[in-house]
């Protein structure tokens, strides 16, 4: 039986972006340098040597931006603050124009009916901090702390929904494991030390929150299914050491306390024992969880895969987006009731969730078509309504991305927006996805029960 898709009538609808994405002028007005500004001016490590010097040009054109969202109807928008625009050392001395950007954003969206939600970090730390160990430094949670507190002086109450950090998994996994993302570094010993101090980094800021705010505060990660390629023994482990290393790893020690036992399996002897004083500041009572959705992954064991011993198995017979991922809309159900199960009824914001296929570099006639991009929304919709019809606590829904944009060292050439950006003259055009996405909002899911 297939149930009707419906949402609360509070249910809050928006779109979500991040700073070095789409603002672009990193350096302007005093603003100092991210490990973004540097990693992405080093030969190599973004296609096609793009950068994020001009983006979506959202620093000048933001008035444009906020308009073009309240045309769609939205009612939210996701966005985060660049650390180092307005602390230009990562501390110390406040760039008084970096904070009166974002003074004059907040406005301009409370001024249009756009409820702001502000994201602390999203994956620029100051370079000045990188250069005394970033992530790997433990003084770094009282440096967050530090940037936190002006944040929610200056804001709180025109702000009202907080969230710490976003995705810390892909910040260690692809800036201090692997090394795709800024800051580049592939150390076994180096990753476990990153996720655990931005995981104290939180606790603090949601402990200064406490002393300063007087609304919500959460934290966004990134989740997602992970199914066994057979069910052989070492498929089934691989799977269980998957689903501990990029869903539980930054869940378990908010929720329980403690890190997922697989960790110390996933790494040996590079995983230190952390002290309980450790998990008494990550714990924190957070208001939400941001939960950020894509794709599921199909787990096979493989002995040589450095450190999981976990490979993702493609889907032969499925739909992939430009990035390579599954679409797999039951994904987003099953996350969400997997969530419930393990972290009880804590509220849930779907954070991000939105798919990148090929859109030309300049709109024809006006238009711009994404069937892809609208199917995908209409069964995500669909899979967000089941979730929440088996009583998950899903209180809002941020499509990424509001804008294309510079999709982190893939360049310009992977496209998430609903709404079409020309690179070249800086024109946005509202995609057929974004055309739906406005008549979702409208009528709060109501017009996809409507035959197609």
């Amino acid at each position: 039986m297939t149930h009707p898709i419906q949402f609360p009538a509070n249910f809050l609808w928006g779109t979500a972006t991040s700073a070095y994405q789409i603002e672009g002028s990193p350096l302007a007005d005093g603003a100092g340098h991210s490990i973004w500004t540097r990693f992405s001016a080093t030969p190599g490590k973004i296609a096609n040597g793009d950068t994020g010097d001009i983006a979506c040009d959202h620093y000048r054109r933001y008035k444009e931006d906020v308009a073009l969202m309240k045309q769609l109807g939205m009612q939210a928008y996701r966005f985060s603050t660049s650390w180092s625009r307005i602390l230009p050392q990562g501390r110390g001395a406040i760039n008084q124009k970096g904070l009166d950007f974002y003074d004059r954003l907040v406005d301009e969206l409370l001024a249009n009916g756009i409820e702001p939600l502000l994201t602390l970090y999203h994956w620029d730390l100051p370079a000045a901090l990188d250069d005394r160990g970033g992530w790997l430094n433990p003084d770094i949670a009282e440096w967050f702390a530090d940037y936190a507190r002006i944040m929610f002086r200056k804001f709180d109450g025109r702000v009202k929904s907080w969230a710490t950090l976003n995705e810390p998994w892909v910040v260690t996994d692809g800036g201090y494991l692997h090394g795709p993302l800024a800051p580049g570094h592939r150390n076994l010993y180096e990753a476990p030390i990153a996720s655990h101090n931005l995981l104290r980094a939180h606790g603090r800021a949601v402990q200064v929150y406490r002393e300063e705010g007087k609304h919500q505060i959460g934290l966004v990660v990134n989740i997602e299914p992970k199914y066994p390629a057979s069910n052989s023994q070492q498929d089934l482990d691989a799977t269980r050491r998957a689903d501990a290393y990029m869903n539980r790893q930054y869940l378990d020690p908010v929720f329980h306390g403690r890190y997922p036992a697989e960790m110390k399996e996933i790494f040996d002897d590079a995983w230190p024992d952390w002290p309980q004083e450790d998990f008494d500041l990550i714990g924190q009572k957070v208001d939400f969880i941001g939960i950020n959705y894509y794709t599921r992954s199909v787990s096979r064991h493989e002995e040589t895969n450095w450190p999981l011993k976990v490979v993702p198995v493609r889907q032969a017979q499925a739909t992939h987006t430009e990035t390579g991922w599954e679409v797999f809309p039951q994904g987003l159900t099953d996350t969400l009731v997997n969530f419930k199960k393990l972290y009880g009824d804590t509220p849930v914001y779907i954070m991000e969730n939105g798919s990148a296929f090929y859109d030309p570099p300049s709109a024809e006639n006006g238009r711009v078509h994404d069937p892809l991009r609208v199917d995908c929304l209409r069964k995500n919709m669909g899979a967000l309504s089941e979730a929440m019809r088996q009583g998950v606590d899903v209180r809002g829904y941020m499509a990424w991305s509001l804008l294309d944009n510079l999709e982190w060292s893939l360049g310009y050439a992977k496209r998430f927006g609903i709404v079409h950006v020309n690179f070249e003259t800086q024109e946005r055009t509202p995609k057929d996805s974004a055309l739906l996405y406005a008549q979702i909002v409208a009528s709060n899911g109501a017009c996809l029960n409507d035959p197609q």
